[in-house]
């Protein structure tokens, strides 16, 4: 006599249930690891070719001043944070167009949702990839963002100060400092000048030229200083012209950058809530600044909803499509991202709304997408 044993169905049910978690791990892997890569290709060209515009921005600066290759490398390094507010989301969501645009121009994605796996569940990949980047793109806008600019404007600095003086040549106008044109006849030594000749144009409503028999360069920490002897100082505006002798005067130039906006990058989102409120003319564009300290890394959460659903509802386009269809998407937002901003600024329209229309419209663009691919 022979017995039979048979399955406990919950048994069965928690193979069953293990098998299907194994193979959602497999599939969930697979399209993370494809998507890490088309993720960091993205993340890679979009920073070199927006670090290449800000470089190019500071090499003016350095043309007659000269830097080394760890200058060089260490301003490259300061800028990334700042760039990467703007590249993450954009990365985000080139990578999800490229990989899900592949997988249904390949029917991948056809196959998955015949074997019964829901299109949400297909999409968790994305929401995984997403919420990294959110979290990256708050640190950067919150607290990297912010300290890599005063890092910046300090090597800057350090560089014109220290090693402006040594561009300084006989015979020959030096124009490294903003808005300021230095003459010298003799250069005994690296400090020593003869024969001095300075226009200062620095203020608009009245420009300053100097003349000095001789001076003495004096560097620093934040300016570049000239002790003059025996000179005359002509301030000329526009109905008067005044001459002032001196037998000694201390003239200091500060290095500039685009101040004031070198001042907001270096701001965290709190201290331009402060300065908002302190500075009643320059309020909205401390408020404006604060707002997309928020709507930029908050881009990643709609990206997660668009991306899957754009991909499959952009058809059989594949990589080239998804790209293209990616960068159309971010060219729009930033598009009514400044618009938005110039009607705030010419007080059209709250600067909450300046702030956060563009946002808006994309977020309704985004679940309209989602809604006709969930109808097909």
């Amino acid at each position: 006599m022979g017995f039979s044993v048979m399955k406990p169905p919950i048994k069965k049910q928690i193979d069953e249930a293990f098998i299907y978690n194994l193979q959602m791990f497999l599939i969930y892997r697979s399209i993370l690891k494809e998507m890490l890569l088309a993720f960091m290709i993205s993340l890679v060209f979009l920073n070199s070719t927006l670090m290449m515009e800000r470089m190019l921005r500071l090499n003016k600066l350095f043309a007659s001043v000269g830097a080394t290759v760890s200058d060089i490398a260490r301003m490259m390094l300061y800028v990334q944070p700042q760039i990467l507010i703007l590249t993450l989301p954009m990365a985000l969501l080139l990578s999800t167009l490229v990989v899900y645009g592949r997988m249904n121009a390949d029917n991948e994605l056809t196959i998955l949702k015949g074997s019964g796996i829901s299109f949400f569940r297909i999409s968790r990949p994305v929401a995984y990839l997403g919420f990294v980047c959110l979290s990256l793109s708050l640190v950067m806008s919150f607290y990297l963002g912010p300290k890599s600019g005063v890092a910046l404007r300090g090597k800057v600095t350090e560089i014109l100060t220290t090693r402006a003086s040594l561009t300084i040549e006989e015979g020959i106008f030096n124009t490294a400092f903003k808005d300021i044109v230095i003459l010298v006849k003799n250069k005994p030594d690296s400090t020593t000048l003869r024969g001095i000749f300075i226009v200062d144009d620095r203020k608009a409503e009245e420009q300053k030229v100097l003349v000095a028999k001789e001076g003495k360069i004096m560097p620093a920490f934040d300016s570049l200083a000239f002790q003059l002897k025996e000179g005359r100082i002509y301030l000329l505006k526009k109905d008067t012209a005044t001459e002032i002798s001196f037998g000694s005067y201390f003239f200091s130039l500060n290095p500039q950058i685009d101040a004031q906006q070198r001042t907001i990058n270096e701001m965290t989102p709190a201290q331009l809530l402060q300065e908002a409120e302190k500075n009643p003319k320059k309020r909205l564009m401390y408020l404006l600044e604060y707002h997309r300290r928020f709507s930029m890394p908050a881009l990643c959460i709609i990206i997660i909803i668009l991306g899957p659903s754009l991909a499959l509802y952009a058809g059989k386009s594949g990589r080239l499509g998804g790209l293209t269809i990616g960068v159309a998407v971010f060219g729009v937002y930033y598009t009514l991202l400044i618009y938005g901003e110039n009607l705030a600024f010419a007080n059209k329209i709250p600067h909450i709304m300046g702030a956060w229309g563009g946002f808006c419209i994309l977020a309704l663009f985004s679940l309209i997408v989602l809604a006709k691919v969930n109808k097909q």
